[in-house]
């Protein structure tokens, strides 16, 4: 069945596992875009304990960080040698699963952003507790924070994502010389990429994007041109005739990056044989023939998911961050030998962050504040951007006595100052990101 997003795949006989969209056709040659940039997004499903990401390593911090942990406590021993924030100093160390973002780290080519989380305006703990206080809606659920970190919209009803939005002003600029997608997510159907006129594209990673079923025999192209016949031919009812052009616009774009990709040569990069570095291998892959297809600018989507570690989350982790760390660090690879590092920004988004405090099996509650990564040649590296909260339950950065984060960097912020690189004027970003003139239009720093 059509969607009314356009979410749609064709089975069997299908375009592979192109999702559909109602947009032009592909044009058989393009050109070179001169300034390319990509957004990669990474969202960790379920909402990923930032608290053991990465930690304060100075005497005070960690010593309060052991006490209110208990046993979701990192010892020194589990964690990544401590590296050295590049301006203010402070030594901060990885969850030792973590290694090779701590090298990157290390190397200026990743960056942390502290607390970040959904918010309508700057907030406090005391106007937090306020019965007045403008909050965001449904706090500590998973599908509203989704919601909230995919639109930025902090209350009410959102029907576009903010990378939907972004795409829709490439699209007005005309900043891509084809009609190919802007935004392409490789772990199904998000609302981020969907705009008032751009609907997003799913792509399965490693299989066929072109129609099968169909051979070189009379039968087969006799089939083939009766499905032509079939989605030209002018029914007159609305719906079905814009359901036969979404699928033959699609069936032309399938085959558009299908030939692109087959006339690249395969990356020299190793990536892991795990579903968040097939992914990335895929996004990679695409970039490799993004002037082939005709493009400047790109958003992809990409997802782990298993982080809402109510339990047993000393070895979620263990088993999770193995699989992120490796699959990043290999994207990157991927970059540099495309010459690419310098046009590709990725960062993660994530439901929400954990409570510092634990619950009883191991695991840590639903909170808010999260810390976040940001990788690429442009970023401004080595550094954690924001401010870390206070270790201490019932503080001045908790809403309660649990270590729950009020956050102090808004969704906003975050990403208005990745839409900035991408190439969305400052005078454009309160269109993109309605609630970020509550934040003084502030950006942040963390890109060049």
């Amino acid at each position: 069945m059509f969607t009314r997003r356009g979410f749609i795949r064709i089975g069997a006989a299908g375009v592979g596992s192109l999702a559909l969209r109602p947009m032009g056709l592909l044009p058989a040659l393009a050109q070179n875009g001169p300034d390319y940039r990509a957004l990669v997004c990474i969202f960790l499903v379920g909402g990923n304990d930032s608290n053991n990401t990465i930690v304060p390593m100075d005497d005070t911090r960690f010593q309060q960080y052991t006490s209110i942990r208990g046993d979701l406590a990192l010892n020194a021993s589990t964690l990544t040698a401590p590296v050295t924030d590049a301006v203010s100093g402070a030594p901060y160390a990885f969850h030792g699963e973590l290694k090779e973002l701590a090298s990157l780290f290390s190397t200026k080519e990743l960056a942390v952003v502290a607390n970040v989380g959904s918010l309508v305006q700057p907030l406090t703990r005391a106007q937090y507790q306020s019965p007045q206080a403008l909050v965001p809606s449904n706090l500590f659920s998973h599908s509203d924070q989704q919601m909230q970190w995919q639109t930025s919209i902090a209350q009410g009803n959102a029907t576009t994502g903010w990378a939907g939005r972004v795409a829709d002003y490439i699209a007005a600029q005309g900043m891509n010389s084809s009609s190919f997608p802007t935004f392409m997510s490789v772990a199904g159907n998000t609302i981020e990429g969907t705009g008032l006129n751009t609907q997003e594209v799913c792509l399965s990673p490693g299989q066929s994007l072109t129609l099968t079923g169909f051979n070189t025999t009379s039968q087969s192209e006799a089939r083939h041109e009766a499905l032509t016949s079939l989605l030209t031919t002018d029914t007159g009812i609305s719906l079905v005739q814009s359901a036969n052009t979404t699928v033959a616009h699609s069936i032309a774009d399938a085959a558009s990056l299908s030939t692109a990709l087959g006339k690249s040569a395969k990356l020299k990069t190793v990536f892991p044989k795990t579903s968040i570095a097939a992914q990335l291998q895929q996004v990679a892959e695409i970039i490799q023939v993004q002037s082939m297809l005709g493009m400047r600018r790109q958003i992809f989507f990409a997802t782990l998911g298993g982080f809402d570690t109510h339990t047993n989350e000393i070895n979620v982790h263990n088993q999770l961050y193995p699989e992120l760390s490796p699959a990043l660090a290999s994207f990157y690879d991927a970059l540099q030998e495309l010459n690419m590092a310098q046009n590709v920004t990725t960062f993660t988004e994530s439901d929400f962050s954990r409570t510092l405090q634990p619950t009883s099996g191991g695991g840590s509650d639903h909170a808010w504040g999260s810390h976040h990564l940001v990788l690429g040649g442009a970023v401004k590296g080595g550094t954690v951007y924001g401010k870390f909260p206070s270790f201490v339950l019932g503080g001045p950065d908790d809403t309660d006595t649990r270590g729950r984060w009020i956050p102090t960097i808004s969704i906003d912020q975050y990403g208005a100052t990745l839409s900035s690189w991408f190439g969305v004027p400052d005078s454009a970003l309160t269109t993109v990101f309605p609630n970020f003139k509550n934040f003084g239009a502030q950006k942040l720093a963390f890109l060049g």
